[in-house]
């Protein structure tokens, strides 16, 4: 066991947050955490690391625990450069591979004394294997490319930004390797392709997990527990999201019929006791059921889930085929070169996905098309409706009526009120200020505006990004029944592969659009065998970027082969190295051999600092 809650109680001012919880995490468990914006997942992990103190029961924990906490908003803080942060994760290691080298210089020198140097070589040389110290600047490499850092090793962290830095202490942590591993949303900074990179690594990650992510694809590959927290209980569920999804369901309907047998049961004996306790010839058998009820241990009426939020969108007019067309356009931003010398089209009824890592322009992309820009036409009869994800287009000081009012005047307060009463905000929340709302009721707000503007082209720019688990799947469910054209981008692969049809994908500075839903497009990805939308000319597909170039392709080709002999010539010089280190140590008493032996020795390392140097170029 790594550590237990046992019968916990914790609350603010009174109020409890989580009342009587009892769980454990044992080595190597790979566990989810979830429950909606307020119910406690954030205090659960607080009174882990000993930032709280339980108002009841106790937080036990296994002496010295390692426990690596990646926080929402917590970012690495430092003033050394990327790639010297990560390797003061390895200063023993270094300084083992510092003592050795100095160690085998000094049986080199003439009257050293070989017997005492040896042994210390030798007890080196154990801690390093033992460690694995070798490797050291592989695992840096590894962990710094999968997650996008190849090209600022030498960036000081303090220009970072903080997503940035929120990434730079996932890294840390991979690479300190703790015991238990606590992920408080990780997937929020990250584009899929570092998504998968990471999903992959922790997979064969050593320690334990406790994830809390409304990432539901990252749930199902990594989780094997779920718990929930839901009113201040935690319930446990074995498996990942998927599975919890069933056994929850499973368990309410159980509950429910359980209590529906009690209270028959109940209805059914005191009937037999109201007809009967007042004649003689019955009232004893009535007195024997009064005691039954009073006896009987009541079911609790259980709590059913709070409802979801309820979406639906509709238009008035169907536009013309195509809904969007452009000239052949160039995108920048902050003096990056994004796109050039792309077009794109978009056809009535399509629901694309606009898809790229961090960085290449997604949502200049999608800005760009509502720019106005004569570049840019819109079919007849489109009319688009815009999410975003800045709420830029929310007065924060004004009230969340204001907001609706502030763009359909002529809507009425009740229609107004419903639709934000189905998207989750209750009558309390209508009069706030847009400021004083959370993240969450902030992004339902925006899709109550969408709704109410009924166009037949939805243009969204992260959705999900501040939606809890149920939220997510109502807007999925909605944006499958729509019946226009959708254009979107998300980092929520779940959402992707329930909504998308197509693809538009941002890469290297080029638009490439693929016909066909997220799971062919990934697969189609592996194999570089991605077809375009029947809408792009085929004498286009070169200038829209659809297939890299024969000299991209090549130089990958290149790269790959390059790559395969640098691994096999380390494992022969690492062999080599193991077979002298041996060879220093049985020729202690030949000065004339451990010389031989330390040059030797020296030409290795020395080819295998060039070999990982290159090598790290290259992953």
């Amino acid at each position: 066991m790594l550590f237990a809650f046992d019968h916990v109680t914790f609350g603010y001012q009174g109020v409890p947050v989580v009342e009587d919880v009892s769980f454990e995490v044992h080595e190597r468990e790979r566990v989810g955490l979830l429950g909606g914006n307020g119910e406690g997942k954030t205090t659960l992990l607080r009174l882990l690391m000993g930032e709280l103190a339980p108002d009841s029961g106790t937080v036990l924990k296994k002496s010295k625990l390692q426990i690596g906490y990646l926080e929402q908003t917590g970012g690495f803080e430092s003033d050394a450069t990327v790639y010297g942060a990560m390797e003061e994760v390895f200063a023993e290691d270094r300084e083992l591979l510092s003592r050795l080298e100095e160690t085998q210089r000094e049986m080199s020198l003439p009257n050293a004394d070989l017997r005492v140097l040896s042994a210390r070589a030798e007890s080196l040389q154990k801690r390093i294997a033992a460690r694995d110290s070798y490797h050291f600047r592989v695992k840096i490499g590894t962990v710094l490319n999968g997650m996008g850092f190849q090209d600022f090793y030498d960036r000081l962290i303090p220009t970072m930004s903080g997503g940035e830095k929120t990434k730079l202490k996932l890294c840390r942590l991979l690479l300190e390797e703790p015991e238990l591993l606590i992920l408080d949303e990780p997937t929020n900074h990250l584009d899929i392709k570092t998504l998968f990179w990471l999903e992959d690594y922790l997979s064969s990650f050593k320690g334990a997990l406790l994830v809390v992510s409304h990432d539901r694809y990252f749930l199902d590959r990594l989780t094997s527990r779920t718990l929930e927290v839901e009113r201040g209980r935690l319930s446990s569920y074995k498996g990942n999201y998927s599975r919890y999804k069933v056994l929850k369901a499973e368990r309410v309907k159980e509950l429910e019929r359980e209590y529906e047998r009690q209270q028959e049961e109940i209805a059914k004996l005191q009937d037999y006791v109201d007809r009967n306790i007042v004649r003689a010839t019955t009232a004893k058998s009535a007195l024997s059921r009064v005691n039954k009820l009073e006896r009987m241990e009541l079911v609790e009426k259980p709590l059913l889930p709070p409802p979801p939020p309820r979406f639906s969108f509709s238009f008035d007019e169907t536009p013309y085929e195509k809904v969007i067309d452009t000239d052949p356009f160039d995108l920048a931003a902050g003096g990056k070169v994004l796109l050039k010398g792309v077009k794109f089209t978009l056809m009535r009824g399509r629901k694309c996905a606009v898809v790229g890592d961090n960085g290449t322009g997604k949502t200049t992309f999608l800005k760009f098309l509502l720019s106005k820009d004569p570049r840019v036409r819109f079919g007849k009869f489109v009319r688009a409706a815009y999410y975003d994800q800045e709420n830029a287009d929310l007065d924060p000081e004004g009230r969340v009526l204001d907001a609706f009012w502030s763009k359909y005047a002529l809507m009425s307060q009740t229609d107004a009120r419903k639709l934000l009463a189905q998207a989750g905000l209750n009558a309390e929340d209508v009069m706030k200020k847009v400021k004083e709302l959370s993240g969450g009721l902030k992004a339902k707000l925006e899709l109550s505006l969408m709704e109410a503007r009924r166009g037949n082209l939805l243009i969204l720019d992260e959705p999900t990004n501040h939606l809890d688990l149920p939220a997510r799947e109502s807007l999925e469910e909605a944006l499958r029944a729509f019946g226009g054209t959708i254009l979107f981008v998300s980092h929520d692969r779940r959402f992707i592969e329930a909504v998308a049809d197509c693809i538009c994908c941002l890469e290297n500075g080029t638009l490439s659009l693929f016909n066909g839903p997220y799971e062919d497009f990934l697969q189609a990805q592996k194999t570089e065998n991605a077809p375009t939308m029947s809408e792009v000319p085929a004498q286009k597909k070169a200038e829209a970027g659809s297939y890299r170039s024969k000299e991209e392709r090549a130089r990958e080709a290149q790269k790959r082969v390059r790559t395969r002999e640098i691994e096999a010539r380390l494992e022969a010089l690492e062999q080599e190295e193991a077979e002298l280190n041996d060879l220093l140590i049985a020729a202690s008493a030949d000065y004339k051999k451990v010389f031989e032996i330390t040059e030797r020795l020296s030409a290795v390392r020395a080819e295998i600092d060039r070999m990982y140097a290159e090598y790290e170029t290259l992953i």
